[in-house]
């Protein structure tokens, strides 16, 4: 079996647990016999799914689902206590579209590539997971096309305590449809980005935000 199959396999094997942000996966030795193949073969397949954002592993401690968080474990879960939901959207309204604009001026073309791949791999992704990681790859992207350590660093914060928030949607198909309001507003965020209009990648980047809290917010107390 190559790499991309068993990929997909672990992929399919934790849709199916159900499992959540920073939970961690069965040993490597447990998921080798599971699956029926060497360790090796199963290192090549995380390697994969960790290029995507889906995992991250650490040596000593074991494989973890979603990306990488800057803090550790502990000092994530402190903060998810102390936000709400609704603190959270207000933290990423007051960086993020200061981030898209500071992208739009000192992004390089590399910077502009990326996020512009990221919204593609989003639009194609193959269940709501893969969504999310690409969706979240993308805001990385934008933070980093800032080139400036300190903002990356305090995104990273809201980003790790955004995704071990938990919202509750719901989710009624098993990916997202064709028309998802997140496609299009990506697209135009990325848009203005690569054009190095600022001020428009800022407007995009709230409008999107704001799309999120109005979708997500009446969900969460409904």
């Amino acid at each position: 079996m190559d790499a991309a199959a068993l990929a997909e396999q672990i992929r399919q094997f934790i849709a199916a647990k159900g499992f959540n942000h920073n939970d961690r996966l069965p040993a490597e030795r447990d998921l080798s016999e599971q699956f029926g193949v060497s360790r090796g073969d199963l290192r090549k397949a995380l390697s994969l799914l960790e290029e995507d954002g889906l995992i991250w592993r650490h040596v000593g401690r074991g494989t973890f689902i979603g990306a990488r968080p800057v803090l550790n474990l502990a000092d994530v879960a402190y903060l998810g206590e102390l936000a709400s939901p609704a603190q959270v959207i207000a933290a990423r309204l007051a960086i993020e579209p200061e981030l898209a604009r500071l992208a739009a001026v000192y992004g390089t073309r590399a910077d502009f590539d990326e996020i512009l791949a990221c919204s593609q791999r989003g639009r194609a992704a193959a269940d709501w997971r893969s969504y999310e990681a690409w969706d979240n790859n993308l805001h990385y992207a934008i933070a980093k096309a800032t080139h400036n350590k300190l903002l990356v660093y305090l995104f990273d914060i809201v980003n790790a305590v955004r995704r071990s928030t938990v919202w509750g949607q719901r989710r009624d198909t098993k990916t997202p449809p064709p028309d998802h309001f997140s496609f299009a507003q990506h697209d135009a965020i990325a848009a203005a980005i690569a054009a190095r209009d600022g001020a428009l990648a800022s407007q995009r980047m709230r409008e999107h935000l704001n799309a999120v809290r109005e979708r997500v917010l009446p969900a969460l107390s409904g």
